[in-house]
Order: C-alpha cells, then sequence, then structure tokens
C-alpha cells in the first residue's frame, strides 16, 4: 500500500509516539468527564462510554504496535487492562444492537405484515412475531447484565486504577532509550510491520469468491467456518490504521489510506451480521418452539448470512488495488 506524503522524517519517534498518546489520553479523560457528568441510564452516559472504549482502543492498539520503544512492563499491564474496560463497556451496546438488527430483520422479512396469510408468507408473517419475541426474551436479560456488569466496572477500585494510568499518560510516556532514534529508523518499521501482517491475513482470505455478492455457494460450503480468518483481518486492519494516524496524524487525501475506514465499516458489518446469525441459529435451537418459529429463525439466520457474503463481496471491493483511487459513498460515518 502506498504511504502517504506527510512523512515523519527524521523526527525522534519518542516525540511523535508521545504526542499521539498524549492527545488519546486526553480523549479518554473528556470521556471520562462526560461520564461522570451524566446519569447511568441517560443517552449522555451511552455517549462517555463510546468515547472511553474509543480512545481506550487507540491507546492499547499503540501499546501493542510500538511495544520496543515503550517500557515493556507498564504497556503490558496498560493494554491488558484497557482491553478488560473496552470489553466490558461494549457488551451492553453490542448486545442492544444484535436485537435491534435481528428484530428489524424480522420486520423486513415479513414486510411489516401482522395479518395472517396463506403460504411461506403467511408462515413467516406467524412466525416473525414469535420470534421476535423468543429474541427479545433470551437477549433482553444478556443486555441486562452486561449493563449490570458496566456499571459494577465503573464503580470498581480496577477502574479507577485504569483512569489514574491514563491521567499520567496524558503528562508522562515511559519510553524505552531506543525511542530517541529518528522515527524513520525505528518506527515506521513497526508500523510497516502491522501492515505486513494484515496483508497476509487478507491474502489467506477466500476474496475470489468474497468477488460475488450474496454468494450461495458459500453460504452452502463453508461460510461461518470461515469467520474467524475474516473477525482477525478485522483486529489487524484496526491495527494498521491506528499505526497510520501514529505516523500520519493529518488525514489522508484520495488512495489507499484514505480507504482503510471504509474497510473497516465493512468488517464491522461483517461482525454484526456473524454474530446475528447465531444468535438466529442458537435461538432456533431452543426445545419445543412452533415449527413458524423455527421457519422464522431459519429464514432470519440465512438473511444474515447473506449480509455476511455482502461484507464481504463489499471489502474486497475496497480492498483491490484497482478499486482503492477515490473513497465510496458512505451512508452512514465510518468509525
Amino acid at each position: 500500500m502506498q504511504q502517504p506524503e506527510n512523512s515523519t522524517g527524521q523526527d525522534p519517534a519518542a516525540r511523535i509516539l508521545a504526542h499521539y498518546l498524549h492527545a488519546q489520553a486526553g480523549e479518554f479523560l473528556r470521556g471520562l468527564r462526560l461520564q461522570r457528568e451524566a446519569g447511568p441510564d441517560s443517552r449522555t452516559a451511552d455517549e462517555a462510554a463510546r468515547a472511553l472504549c474509543a480512545a481506550g482502543r487507540r491507546i492499547a492498539a499503540t501499546l501493542h504496535t510500538f511495544r520496543p520503544l515503550l517500557d515493556p512492563v507498564w504497556a503490558d499491564g496498560l493494554r491488558g487492562e484497557l482491553g478488560w474496560l473496552c470489553a466490558t463497556l461494549d457488551g451492553e451496546h453490542t448486545c442492544a444492537a444484535r436485537l435491534a438488527r435481528l428484530l428489524d430483520a424480522l420486520h423486513r422479512l415479513s414486510g411489516g405484515r401482522v395479518a395472517p396469510a396463506r403460504g411461506e408468507a403467511g408462515t413467516l408473517t406467524v412466525g416473525a412475531a414469535r420470534a421476535g419475541a423468543l429474541l427479545d426474551r433470551q437477549l433482553t436479560p444478556v443486555r441486562a447484565r452486561a449493563h449490570s456488569a458496566a456499571l459494577q466496572a465503573l464503580g470498581s477500585s480496577r477502574f479507577h486504577a485504569v483512569a489514574d494510568a491514563v491521567a499520567l499518560l496524558a503528562s508522562e510516556v515511559p519510553l524505552a532509550p531506543v525511542a530517541a532514534a529518528p522515527a524513520v529508523e525505528v518506527l515506521t518499521p513497526k508500523a510497516l510491520a502491522a501492515e505486513a501482517r494484515l496483508e497476509r491475513a487478507v491474502a489467506a482470505l477466500p476474496l475470489a469468491r468474497a468477488a460475488r455478492p450474496y454468494n450461495a455457494e458459500a453460504l452452502v460450503q463453508e461460510s461461518e467456518s470461515q469467520d474467524d480468518p475474516w473477525h482477525q483481518v478485522r483486529r489487524l486492519l484496526r491495527l494498521h490504521r491506528y499505526a497510520q494516524d501514529v505516523l500520519h496524524p493529518e488525514p489522508a487525501g484520495p488512495g489507499t489510506q484514505a480507504q482503510l475506514p471504509y474497510a473497516s465499516r465493512e468488517l464491522d458489518r461483517h461482525r454484526e451480521a456473524a454474530g446475528a446469525a447465531a444468535a438466529a441459529s442458537g435461538a432456533a435451537r431452543t426445545p419445543r418452539i412452533a415449527p413458524a418459529t423455527a421457519y422464522a429463525l431459519g429464514v432470519l439466520h440465512a438473511d444474515q448470512r447473506h449480509e455476511v457474503e455482502a461484507a464481504r463481496f463489499a471489502f474486497q471491493r475496497i480492498w483491490q488495488p484497482v478499486a482503492v483511487t477515490t473513497a465510496p459513498t458512505a451512508t452512514t460515518a465510518a468509525p
């Protein structure tokens, strides 16, 4: 992939790395202030949790990619704690979004009808309401437990220790001596290594199969068994994106780097659809459910697996060199 023109040159790696970590620590602390000002069940609290997670993920990714330039014990410890915090805070949002996605899909698949009809459409209409109720009964308690876990985490001594560590990071970064070298010698190679890991993982994906939208062959053969490699690419793409942000804080112009948020968005969609399909499949295994309910859940599962294939198709189109000269139009903001 081509590199943006705003190269780090001979600037000391320590200065560039510290500047980025200071900025992200500041974003984390702003999210923390917002969280303290908000009520526990308000929309502002949700915004604060997202802000905390966004900054926490960027800090953790930077500590991972550029670990040799930092105090390794400190970097590993803070990265692990930020991973715990982000996973805990993100649990409720993930569950709520999954339930909303499934209920919206059921409404769309049944045409929004509530009156009984004949044939398969009628079976789906009748089963969709029951399937929605079953999914709500199964996922709402999970969301409630995730909400409680988040509240407990935010009130824990463990969270306060993480907040204190990030507050210190806003003013001081424990750097290794090697960070005094020019960025082009020690910072850029680590970012290139993250990019190389991503490219190897993408090369191992069945992108030729993903070159067709709504690939029925993939649905039948091995789509679900291929989810994990795609999820791994999503994680590696995030590491690559954040490493590029450290080196090139200015927004990239048209080209490969400008495409990364769009590729990342499609992999997020891939993960969400795969998780929703798994939830539909799990609900369909509930003992003694009515045939119409099982039918609706089966249709819902297939619909979400089609969404998985559509996301793979969109990703491979963005990733191919011939398709990365300009960024596609997005209906929602890229992450």
